[in-house]
């Protein structure tokens, strides 16, 4: 008897400075206990040496090479937008993509994010005080974990970004969807900070390339909760600062697991199993990356 293995799904992220992801082994691990042949290359832009006006030409190739989908992430979930043909109900309202899905001659856009944050965030700090939080970021990340803060009940989130505007923007945004009030655009970081049970971190700040605290340390006090999105390294200076100064603290890797849980469902129409996966991506350990365990990158 001949045996036909079935076809690989491939799929990608694209993004810049992502060699360190664990999102190409827990997809890989997850299709390989599912029994698919499954591949998850890297489209690095930092290695590429390109930026985000290579995204037209570097997704057509993916399309083109019979990728299944691709996951975005910074610096691109907005900038991928124009490429698309439609949005899901979440992306479009969140303007910010972080999963796209080719199928039949189109690219959809979905926002798996903020239903990721939202699930971490439930399962990590299930009992804190949500009358008022500080978000510091008006990205991409930003507006999937501020929609998932104001679904969690949040009563009322303060914005704050360098650009003023993007945060203004924003807030209207949610309160529109929300109601009128629920978010702002911060003026005075110390004063939000005083009145808030907790702080959402939604920069780039923390990350391997960009180390360092986004906020001046004294500004946290042990009341206040820290939810962070940065996930390389786990342990960010925020969360290391914040536990040193009493705070209940949450890392991002949740995100990174529940946002991958439901991007593996839309490539591969397979319902995955969620805590397998973060038992996954707690193997990985702190100082894993691609080059050290996974596959290697591939433009």
């Amino acid at each position: 008897m001949t045996h036909i293995r079935p076809a690989a799904i491939r799929v990608g992220l694209i993004g810049a400075g992502i060699q360190a992801s664990r999102t190409p082994a827990l997809h890989m691990r997850e299709g390989a206990e599912r029994g698919l042949r499954y591949e998850y290359d890297l489209i690095d832009l930092e290695v590429l040496g390109r930026g985000v006006e290579a995204l037209p030409e570097l997704v057509a190739a993916a399309e083109r090479r019979g990728f299944a989908g691709l996951n975005v992430t910074h610096p691109c979930k907005q900038a991928v937008i124009p490429l698309l043909h439609a949005l899901s109900d979440d992306a479009r309202a969140l303007g910010a993509v972080n999963t796209i899905v080719f199928a039949d001659g189109r690219r959809i856009g979905h926002n798996t994010d903020w239903w990721g944050f939202a699930e971490s965030f439930r399962r990590g700090l299930p009992d804190v005080r949500r009358d008022r939080a500080v978000q510091l970021g008006a990205g991409g990340a930003g507006a999937a974990v501020a929609h998932a803060a104001l679904s969690l009940g949040i009563g009322e989130l303060a914005i704050f970004d360098v650009d003023q505007g993007r945060a203004e923007a924003m807030a209207a945004g949610l309160s529109a969807r929300f109601g009128a009030g629920r978010a702002v655009a911060g003026a005075d970081l110390a004063a939000a900070m005083a009145a808030a049970d907790g702080l959402i971190h939604a920069t780039p700040t923390g990350m391997a390339r960009y180390p360092g605290l986004p906020l001046p340390a004294e500004l946290l006090a042990p009341r206040h909760w820290v939810a962070e999105i940065v996930y390389f390294p786990l342990e960010t200076e925020l969360l290391r600062t914040a536990r040193a100064r009493g705070c209940r603290t949450l890392d991002g890797g949740g995100m990174a697991v529940f946002q991958a849980v439901e991007a593996f469902r839309l490539f591969t129409g397979v319902a995955p199993d969620a805590d397998r996966m973060t038992r996954h991506f707690a193997s990985l350990g702190p100082g894993w990356s691609v080059n050290s365990g996974g596959k290697p990158p591939i433009a």
